[in-house]
């Protein structure tokens, strides 16, 4: 095993502290059956100061959203030379942001829903119809997205999204499945495919027990195309070792990327596990390959 000594960073005061705390819990318990030593740092602030123990060899990042997503973590476990999993810092805060990460994709020929910055008080932007997706420039975990279908939900929707991020996007709403692709390394994970019960995957959708149906699914041509949008989402932001990126897929198989989650949800039913399932390892399994992909800029 490339690292025995191993700090889990959970925790943090974003605003996905409870689902990091979860994931952090699952990735130490992952890595204790694989036979490595683990501390759990939980953070109660945007410093890992006081929280890494002498002897550590790497750092798991299990912290969700802001310091653990945006670029500041990595940034600080660089500055140590402590060697953490996931992307690194430049390409951890531009896929916190999701109209840094759409630009990249139109750049780069990746298809993306049209969409753009929007103000609290502002019309809906030219070009775009109802319903339409709102959803904050910078959290994560679907916090603040909602799906206003006319004008009468709309200042509501700015309002909500505003509340949560450094700015507000809005884009088209593309009907379709919801599907997601996990990146272990180089590698485009079989798809999952999200059905949520109230047709909207939404915070509530994503952790409430039973409001959404998760169906692995076989390579097909469609999922095969899928799989290599994903990899070029994946390296169109610079990003390394794990990541998973959302899509929407049309009834005539067109895939659209939505976003690129650099630290993903990592309990043992969350999405990359699943999707990790699927291709035959288990749970220790994909953490010590995530982890011994781990190195600092």
């Amino acid at each position: 095993m490339k690292f025995k000594k191993v700090v889990v960073l959970m925790g943090g005061i974003s605003s996905e502290r409870e689902v990091s705390l979860r994931s952090g819990g699952c990735i130490a318990d992952g890595l204790e059956k694989a036979g490595c030593e683990v501390t759990r740092a939980v953070l109660d602030s945007e410093s890992i100061a006081g929280k890494i123990p002498a002897g550590v060899e790497a750092a798991f990042i299990a912290l969700h959203g802001g310091y653990g997503e945006n670029g500041g973590v990595q940034r600080d476990l660089d500055a140590i030379g402590l060697p953490y999993t996931g992307p690194g810092a430049k390409a951890s805060a531009i896929a916190m942001d999701k109209f840094a990460t759409k630009r990249l994709f139109v750049q780069s020929g990746i298809p993306t829903p049209r969409g753009t910055v929007v103000d609290i008080g502002a019309p809906l932007p030219d070009g775009l119809s109802f319903p339409v997706v709102v959803k904050p420039r910078s959290d994560g975990s679907s916090v603040g997205l909602t799906c206003p279908c006319g004008e009468g939900d709309w200042a509501g929707a700015l309002d909500k999204a505003a509340g949560l991020g450094e700015g507000v996007i809005v884009e088209e709403y593309i009907p379709g499945r919801e599907w997601t692709v996990a990146i272990v390394g180089d590698t485009a994970m079989p798809i999952i495919e999200i059905a949520p019960n109230g047709g909207v995957y939404d915070y509530g959708s994503k952790y409430t027990k039973g409001a959404t149906v998760y169906t692995p699914l076989d390579e097909t041509p469609l999922t095969e195309k899928c799989r290599g949008i994903a990899l070029d989402a994946f390296r169109a932001i610079g990003a390394r070792g794990l990541s998973r990126v959302d899509f929407r897929v049309t009834d005539d198989g067109r895939c659209y990327a939505l976003e690129v989650n650099t630290v993903p949800g990592f309990t043992e039913t969350s999405l990359v596990p699943k999707a990790a399932a699927k291709a035959g390892m288990t749970f220790p399994e994909t953490c010590v390959r995530i982890l011994e992909m781990a190195r600092c800029d």
